[in-house]
């Protein structure tokens, strides 16, 4: 059972706080979409066997380790398209400071929220609900903050700090983009700074996106995101320990299992038009009583 409808004229995040909120409003139901195939056959846990890429080993001054990296990193890319980065240099403290800000953010009151509603999709702040709610028939359990950080840096100026936390974020962000197109490259064949050349990345737009994905008194019949693919070059993803992020593979859709302070990486549809990697599909599902925090940087 499902409530009435309800117009996307408030938050995801205020509608799922609604007192005796015990079902969703018929037009947030997404079983249309949702991948039954996935439920229905319960397939074996294959989130273990997502690939793990080294940084460490990619800056080592060991040849042999790093020839290693690249060859993995390689291969992650044209077998999978999604990867899980650790020991990438980047403070779990800062982290923390992003998730938190973020999840502040997101606290902020609702006409408060509102001051930073874009009209445009190149507008370089954005707040928003759902995915696209003047096309969309079903809407999605999600509401959304996304920012131009480069390469003319933008924040919302609330909540306090927030805005000098995402800058040091996404700087550290793209030292690490470098080194990753930088072993791509490599792996290719050319030259180490070929990708990030040829690609003008100095110049290219870099995005923060912050999702969230409130409580759900319905998680079966609701979706976070439609399954889609990623624009632009890598997107890299930082979320909370609630989980809810899915990636298919050959077929199967696997749930991601992120290891601790790890950078989750899903290659971009700029990289499929250069022929480095197949095609990859991803979605999120609903958590239920625990909200979700997910933070993809294009």
């Amino acid at each position: 059972m499902t409530t009435p409808i309800i117009q996307p004229s408030i938050s995801v995040k205020t509608l799922s706080e609604s007192p005796n909120l015990k079902s969703i409003p018929s037009n947030y139901v997404n079983s249309d979409i949702y991948p039954f195939d996935f439920i229905a056959s319960k397939p074996h846990d294959y989130s273990n066997s997502i690939p793990t890429v080294d940084f460490s080993l990619l800056t080592s001054i060991d040849p042999h380790q790093r020839s290693q990296a690249i060859n993995n990193l390689n291969k992650a890319c044209q077998e999978w398209g999604f990867f899980m980065v650790v020991n990438h240099g980047i403070q779990e403290s800062l982290i923390k400071k992003v998730i938190d800000g973020t999840q502040g953010f997101f606290n902020l009151r609702e006409e408060e929220k509102k001051e930073f509603e874009g009209k445009h999709v190149l507008d370089p702040i954005r707040y928003g609900t759902s995915f696209n709610t003047s096309k969309e028939k079903a809407f999605f359990w999600r509401d959304y903050l996304k920012v131009f950080v480069h390469p003319k840096f933008h924040s919302p100026s609330k909540p306090d700090r927030y805005s000098d936390i995402m800058w040091e974020y996404c700087e550290k962000v793209r030292e690490v983009t470098k080194v990753l197109l930088g072993g791509l490259s490599q792996g290719l064949g050319l030259e180490e700074c070929y990708l990030e050349k040829t690609l003008e990345m100095k110049s290219g737009f870099q995005i923060f996106i912050a999702n969230y994905y409130p409580c759900c008194p319905q998680p079966e019949l609701a979706l976070g995101m439609p399954p889609h693919s990623d624009h632009g070059l890598l997107t890299l993803i930082i979320q909370n320990q609630v989980g809810g992020l899915q990636v298919q593979h050959q077929g199967k859709w696997i749930h991601v299992n992120a290891l601790p302070n790890s950078l989750l990486v899903n290659t971009g549809d700029h990289l499929e038009v250069i022929q480095l990697i197949d095609y990859l599909n991803c979605y999120l599902i609903g958590k239920g009583s625990i909200p979700h925090l997910l933070i993809p940087l294009n």
